[in-house]
């Protein structure tokens, strides 16, 4: 007889189902490519999940953050009304630490990009100009 086993099966399921929503979880998927040139898509793609779509922060995934995330709309702001383009080059990029990037949180988003052109190094770096310009269009 497989209705036990099935039943069980299914209250496994639901069980897991419900620990999964009380606690906290980031859904991590791989990355996928954008368009080298689109700063808002790849802010879409890439850091609306945490930051929000309009950067204050407040994404879907923030709440299961032990760091929340920054609001990139501020940066200037938080700098004597100046964006700071090369600390954001080099925050996206992974060479300036931030305790959120490079944790299991936040990765590093240079060798994700990397991987993206594995034989075309300049694109990453496009990349992250671009997406550097988005979050600047962003400054309150």
């Amino acid at each position: 007889m497989k209705t036990p086993a099935v039943l069980l099966l299914v209250t496994a399921g639901f069980a897991l189902f419900a620990a999964a929503q009380s606690t906290k979880e980031i859904k991590k998927a791989p990355i996928s490519p954008t368009a080298v040139n689109s700063g808002p898509e790849m802010f879409k793609n890439y850091c609306a999940a945490c930051h929000g779509v309009d950067g204050k922060g407040g994404g879907p995934a923030a709440a299961a953050l032990k760091i929340p995330p920054a609001d990139l709309t501020a940066l200037a702001k938080k700098n004597s009304g100046k964006f700071p383009t090369a600390r954001v080059e080099r925050v996206i990029g992974g060479d300036d630490a931030i305790a959120a990037h490079g944790s299991s949180e936040m990765p590093l988003w240079r060798p994700l990009f990397d991987s993206l052109s594995p034989s075309n190094e300049s694109m990453a770096k496009l990349r992250i100009a671009n997406l550097t310009k988005y979050i600047e269009s962003l400054q309150k």
